[in-house]
């Protein structure tokens, strides 16, 4: 009987642990933060948690646009819930509108931290019974190697292993001049522990985190300045995609600040002050410091033991999660991969399918779906525009805005697209990108056809519902379809 013992109980090493053990492994589990790791207690899900109650609140400020109205307001009132200040375009001007009034709908700040924290509690708790229930042993301590198949816990017991398991995630970056104190001067991980909605936050840092955050705060009443050190919020995403956002988050009465890079960040009484390199200065009552994130690998005699790392601490791993001592494998954060959950349980299920002697094949990072939860969010596959521009994948594209898509307006949804990239020829689907609320669950089936290489001919011929934003995949796909002499023609209007 093999047995692996696996440091870090993260999305990598929980996910790992059950293949293990569903294969026969003797299994143990080392954690020092709690099942479910970072991932589950103070990143993924507390944050996607915050931004439901946002999502609704949003939804609520949409309301006047559907001729939803609270009680008390009769026609001819001005709407208590301003739709245009959420991106509807109605024609109105006149400055930032206000937020939704306190009196008709407001958010309790106690109240949504504490459903926060409770639910990642929970999900951490019901993770680890699934461990207990497939006999793998957890043991709530930190370790570190001190030999190849051999660690160490803070608590002086050794745990040996044919096959370690490296999986301890990442954690936020610091910058010297901007040292989170948990109240004022803050990284994602802190928000779950405030008192209040911040009356002014300042997100230094325009990438997913930070673009989510700010997305959130300001719906749930936050006024928020985001400083961008680049030429636009999301830098890494498709441009278009990032271009949707940015003129939303300003829509909706974000101050987005680029080409802006943060200097320092200091308090000054019960708030803060952002001084910029260029010599300005933004002040608020909080800052969230959205800068990256850095591997947790230093203090786990890694390199003792000979785990070569890059230049970044990150752990060297190939496409089979296995890094350079035969029988060490790390997954997750640590491995600068991909820092998506699904990537981590993806690296760990492989690690523990190749080390057990399973079929299996390596990684694929051209099938990995991802998704940005502001609003609207940005959900991605395959092929990105950038991979198309330069000439490194040769790529038909189109893109469908869903403007013109039937629910869409019915939703009162003016802002969001779907873009499909074909290979010319064939045209199987290589990638594509989804702008829309709820986007995280409309790109599955692009994804699908991105792993086992469907056509945009045979998208083409699936039902779509009518009427559904669905649709505007398959209306793209028509677009995109070869020598159809109803290319192009929408049966969702």
């Amino acid at each position: 009987m093999t047995r692996i013992v696996i440091l870090g109980g993260g999305p990598g090493g929980y996910e790992s642990a059950l293949v293990a053990a569903s294969l026969g492994a003797t299994v143990t589990v080392i954690d020092s933060d709690g099942i479910g790791g970072a991932c589950v207690l103070t990143d993924c899900v507390p944050s996607k948690t915050l931004i439901a109650t946002s999502e609704t609140m949003t939804n609520l400020a949409l309301a006047p646009g559907l001729g939803i109205r609270p009680h008390g307001l009769g026609a001819g009132t001005e709407p208590a819930l301003p739709a245009v200040a959420w991106g509807m375009r109605s024609g109105l001007d006149g400055g930032v509108p206000p937020l939704t009034p306190p009196e008709v709908v407001s958010v309790d700040p106690e109240q949504v931290y504490e459903r926060v924290r409770e639910l990642a509690k929970a999900q951490s708790l019901d993770i680890e019974h699934r461990l207990e229930r497939e006999k793998v042993e957890v043991v709530h301590a930190s370790g570190r190697l001190v030999g190849p198949h051999a660690i160490e816990t803070n608590t002086g017991e050794t745990f040996v292993g044919d096959v370690i398991l490296i999986a301890t995630g990442a954690s936020p970056r610091d910058l010297p001049t901007a040292r989170p104190d948990g109240e004022r001067i803050l990284t994602w991980r802190h928000l779950y522990d405030l008192k209040e909605i911040p009356e002014h936050l300042v997100v230094v840092g325009s990438g997913v985190t930070g673009a989510e955050f700010a997305s959130a705060y300001r719906a749930m009443g936050a006024e928020v300045t985001l400083v961008s050190s680049r030429e636009r919020v999301l830098p890494g995403e498709d441009p278009d995609a990032a271009r949707v956002i940015e003129d939303v988050f300003v829509r909706r009465g974000i101050e987005v600040l680029n080409r802006s890079r943060a200097a320092s960040v200091r308090r000054i009484g019960d708030g803060v002050i952002v001084e910029l390199s260029d010599g300005r200065t933004v002040t608020g009552s909080h800052a969230l410091m959205a800068v990256g994130s850095v591997p947790r690998t230093k203090g786990l005699g890694l390199t003792d033991v000979g785990v070569r790392l890059g230049a970044g601490g990150h752990v060297n791993v190939d496409r089979m999660s296995r890094t350079s001592v035969p029988g060490v494998y790390a997954a997750g954060d640590c491995t600068g991969v991909l820092p998506l959950a699904s990537v981590a349980a993806m690296q760990g299920r492989i690690a523990m399918w190749h080390a057990l002697g399973e079929a299996v094949s390596p990684l694929r990072l051209g099938t990995v779906s991802s998704n940005i939860f502001t609003e609207p969010e940005i959900a991605t596959v395959g092929v990105t525009q950038v991979m198309k521009d330069t000439g490194a994948v040769a790529a038909e594209v189109t893109t469908v805005p869903l403007s013109r898509n039937p629910r869409a307006k019915m939703m009162g949804i003016e802002d969001g697209f779907v873009k499909l990239f074909c290979r010319p020829g064939s045209g199987s689907v290589l990638g594509g990108v989804i702008v829309a609320p709820r986007a995280s669950e409309l790109i599955l089936s692009v994804s699908l056809a991105v792993e086992h290489g469907l056509t945009v001919d045979q998208i083409a011929h699936t039902f779509s519902i009518y009427p559904s934003l669905s649709g505007s995949i398959t209306e793209a796909a028509r677009v995109l379809r070869p020598r159809d002499f109803f290319a192009g023609f929408d049966d969702q209007v």
